[in-house]
């Protein structure tokens, strides 16, 4: 299927592997050129993440779409990944198609169903480009994974289905960076090589002159154009990573200790983002088989994608007896969606929306049970945490409905009037359905006062400031011009 027509500008950066950089690349070309006056506009047109982020006509896209949107100053929209894949399993995921819930699938069988799902894609490209002086495009994983090539949407199979110039990212920091380019040419087929313009390398530490001689080599093996080596960019870690490879082990020497499991399947874990960055605050990530540390003054448990399955994953780890320990010494717990589910009395789940149909016992701190549905509610989230009278924004993306005694002190007031969460009646256990709190500053400077913990950190703004400073950074460093050629012809 050809792509509708557009005189848009736009260019696809597609990578060697998946970990590359792409993601953190294109936010900065996002901002790049949103700086020289240009309207820019990110597009993904299929993305694997359970970190998401809801727009604001209630759809999800991936939370790397909606950062890529914050580089071009603009709001996120579902038309920016029209695809995205939320892992349930190992071997299945949710599908969400144009920021709406279009089933669950198994890999074999999502495999049969990407062709179907192309006009799709290539109507919100159309749409994006339409509103756009330049599109800027990120590509998946590899073009190199030949075997996943048959009705592949995510980089070949897009780039010539929309007819775009292609670039490709490589990461010098994991070794083997000119096999994995030069491989990458090997095995492609020729008018996919072709349409592939331009190279450059990420993540070079010390001095990229020299590189000079692979930038060389590569180039004459390809016959692809250099277009420079970038190098490592400290300040990426302050920016929200798109999937949970991207989780460092944790930030800071405050002394408020916030202690948060790892589960199998975390999700929105940029919920954390935020408090890693506050200086009066250590943030320690327990990854599975380790204990959770006697010395937290709070245990964060986060969102899941498999909330039954991450409690069974929680309690294999040992973490449930921990987290006993934690409470008798008098140390407060916060659950935020699955994380708040976990902590009730039950989780039923009659339909088997993940796995089999059934009810399983909670942790049992709140007096709550929750009930999973087929309904998903994304919504964007605006109100006052009770206890505090803070402002809060934030948004839910959760399935399931939670009620009990203990919702009666909720732990937020929504939309002037709407009851959300629940806190324990000694006051030590909280939970919510709302991702992104500790986001607001408002909210994060009141949270953190309750435990005597001074915020300082403008979060909002860093964020801004850091996407400058890596536009910077690229302009510095990459061949702009040829970029900017390459994606207008």
């Amino acid at each position: 299927m050809s792509a509708p027509q557009s005189r848009t500008p736009a260019i696809m950066v597609q990578g060697t592997g998946s970990n590359v950089g792409k993601s953190l690349i294109v936010a900065g070309l996002c901002r790049l050129f949103s700086n020289r006056g240009l309207k820019v506009r990110p597009f993904k047109p299929q993305n694997m993440s359970n970190n998401a982020a809801v727009t604001a006509d209630g759809g999800e896209i991936g939370r790397a779409q909606a950062l890529q949107a914050m580089g071009c100053r603009a709001e996120p929209s579902v038309h920016m990944n029209p695809v995205l894949l939320k892992p349930e399993t190992d071997t299945g995921a949710q599908v969400i198609v144009q920021g709406k819930r279009f089933g669950t699938m198994r890999a074999r069988e999502y495999g049969k169903q990407k062709a179907e799902l192309l006009p799709k894609v290539l109507g919100s490209f159309s749409k994006t480009a339409s509103e756009a002086d330049l599109v800027i495009v990120e590509g998946a994983g590899s073009p190199a994974e030949i075997n996943l090539r048959s009705g592949d949407i995510a980089n070949m199979g897009f780039a010539e289905a929309a007819d775009l110039p292609v670039i490709l990212c490589a990461d010098i920091d994991r070794g083997g960076v000119i096999a994995s380019v030069v491989g990458t040419h090997a095995v492609l087929e020729p008018d996919e090589r072709n349409r592939i313009k331009g190279f450059f390398i990420n993540r070079f530490r010390g001095d990229p002159n020299l590189f000079d001689d692979g930038m060389r080599e590569i180039s004459e093996r390809t016959d692809w154009l250099g277009l420079g080596v970038v190098p490592w960019f400290s300040d990426a870690g302050k920016l929200p990573a798109e999937d949970a490879l991207g989780l460092a082990d944790g930030f800071g020497s405050g002394g408020l200790k916030i202690a948060v499991p790892v589960i199998s399947r975390i999700a929105n874990f940029d919920d954390l983002d935020p408090l890693r960055l506050e200086p009066g605050v250590t943030l320690e990530l327990v990854h599975p088989g380790e204990p959770l540390p006697g010395d937290a003054d709070i245990v964060l448990l986060p969102g899941s994608k498999s909330t039954v399955g991450d409690l069974a994953f929680f309690r294999a780890q040992g973490w449930d007896i921990d987290l006993k320990a934690h409470h008798r010494r008098g140390g407060h717990i916060l659950g935020v969606c699955g994380g708040y589910q976990m902590l009730g009395k039950t989780i039923s789940d009659p339909d088997g929306i993940e796995g089999e149909p059934g009810t399983v016992e909670g942790l049992g701190y709140l007096d709550v049970e929750t009930v999973l549905s087929p309904e998903k509610s994304t919504v964007a989230a605006r109100g006052t945490h009770k206890a505090s009278g803070a402002r809060v924004s934030g948004y839910e993306i959760h399935i399931g409905r939670t009620a009990g005694p203990d919702c009666s002190n909720p732990m937020m007031m929504l939309d002037g009037e709407r009851p959300d969460g629940a806190v324990s009646a000694d006051g030590r256990v909280s939970g919510t359905y709302v991702h992104g709190l500790f986001t607001d500053d408002a909210f994060r400077s009141a949270y953190l006062k309750s435990f005597g913990t001074s915020a300082s950190l403008a979060y909002d703004r860093s964020v801004d400031r850091i996407l400058d400073d890596l536009a910077v950074h690229l302009e510095q460093t990459l061949d702009v011009e040829a970029l900017m050629k390459i994606a207008r012809e």
